[in-house]
């Protein structure tokens, strides 16, 4: 809860964050705990198929590459049919192909089964995040991203640690519990976020024109947002996920349940700054944390390589966490401040959320090669490159915090571009 001064007069207006943000918090957690659970498991299941560190990586990447090409049928879909019903399926059919990859028999259908998941993995971030934008209050955002970001991160602690005892056990059983915890999700969440329908029906009718992909692009913190996003997806969705299980087990010759320990201290990392950076983002502004976090994760993903001591691995893979969760918060924010909370934004989240899901295309792959050819350290170098290029762009990009009382549309625009900034009557200053 925040007290924000009405413009014009001493009195105050208490915003409170909205009851379907816990819920889509609550949602997060869950469906970070069954990602956790999978995501140390499945580069060594792979690997049981007799394939090669490329061919594993590629099972991370078609999941991606899937999320690619269906986000702008993934931001029709919610335009016509609504959030929450997005939602639903998309999570639906997580569940179904997550549960299906335990039977897998062979390499190819552990490739569609993940196909299948990126279609309903864009389903519901899209829907989710729409959601997320539009229910928050205007100087709560940087809050309520993080709030959201938090939950995912609090699962992938509990999920890899899990994950790696069920290792223990079973290769497949991971995914049947994740399909298990996403049935859960529907479940509750689905009737919970229902209600919000008239809802946003109702904010529909006073909404300004879409926010346009083109018109957000004109403005330089939202081409500062995609290029962070490219490097987060390469990093954290892609190399952490791909390459960190093989290095610890077979460079560092621990075993198993040590990939699920270190993406979990890397996860830690993240808690432990995401609740700082959001409420800083909404008080200080979007480019502080944000350059710092970048900063701070590019250095320590760097050296990721070079260390042979696990304890050692351990420390820095936590460094790595707290730089990438002062990055994402303020990031999320500044996108919904281009979008603006009167306007669906469906086309603009969509490219945002393509960036990072190219970069988890690109990265696993192309450090799948590195690992492979010139070693682990170059491979974990390059992904700590791609960081420092997300940090040259957010050192040009101006500050998007609405300077206005909360529910100012001026404001917004103001915080959103400046004359030289964006294009006149372009639609990201509609």
């Amino acid at each position: 809860m925040v007290e924000v001064g009405a413009s014009g007069s001493g009195s105050t207006v208490t915003e409170r964050i909205p009851r379907e943000i816990w819920v889509l918090v609550g949602s997060a957690f869950l469906i970070a705990i069954g990602y956790g659970l999978v995501a140390p498991t499945l580069p060594v299941f792979v690997r049981s198929f007799d394939v090669g560190i490329t061919a594993a990586s590629l099972v991370v990447s078609i999941f991606a590459l899937v999320r690619l090409l269906f986000a702008p049928m993934s931001g029709r879909i919610v335009a016509r049919f609504g959030e929450v019903p997005a939602f639903v399926v998309g999570l639906s059919v997580v569940a179904v192909s997550t549960g299906a990859c335990a039977f897998a028999a062979e390499y190819w259908q552990l490739l569609v089964l993940r196909g299948l998941g990126g279609v309903g993995s864009t389903m519901f971030t899209v829907s989710a995040l729409s959601l997320l934008i539009r229910l928050a209050p205007v100087r709560m955002r940087g809050r309520a991203t993080g709030l959201w970001a938090t939950g995912f991160l609090l699962g992938n602690i509990v999920g890899p640690l899990v994950g790696g005892g069920l290792t223990a056990v079973s290769l497949r059983a991971p995914f049947l519990v994740y399909a298990a915890a996403l049935v859960v999700v529907v479940a509750v969440a689905g009737p919970l976020l229902r209600g919000r329908t008239g809802g946003t029906a109702e904010a529909d009718a006073a909404a300004e024109p879409p926010a346009r992909f083109r018109g957000a692009l004109g403005h330089p913190t939202y081409r500062a947002a995609l290029v962070a996003s490219f490097a987060n997806g390469w990093a954290v969705f892609g190399v952490r996920v791909a390459l960190v299980p093989l290095f610890v087990v077979e460079a560092m010759g621990q075993p198993d349940s040590w990939a699920g320990i270190a993406l979990a201290v890397f996860a830690a990392g993240n808690a432990a700054t995401l609740m700082i950076a959001g409420p800083l983002a909404d008080r200080r502004g979007r480019r502080p944390p944000t350059l710092v976090g970048l900063a701070v994760s590019a250095v320590a993903t760097g050296v990721l390589g070079f260390l042979t001591d696990p304890l050692l691995f351990l420390a820095a893979s936590l460094v790595a966490g707290m730089g990438s969760g002062l990055v994402n918060p303020p990031m999320n924010a500044a996108v919904a401040d281009v979008i603006g909370s009167r306007a669906r934004g469906g086309t603009v989240l969509a490219g945002f959320q393509m960036s990072a899901d190219l970069g988890a295309i690109i990265g696993p792959v192309l450090a799948g090669v590195l690992a492979e050819t010139a070693g682990y350290p170059a491979a974990f170098a390059v992904t700590g490159a791609v960081a420092l290029v997300a940090l040259g762009f957010w050192v040009r990009a101006p500050e998007t915090l609405p300077a206005a009382p909360s529910g100012n549309a001026a404001g917004e625009s103001l915080a959103r571009c400046s004359a030289t900034e964006c294009p006149p009557g372009s639609a990201a200053t509609r």
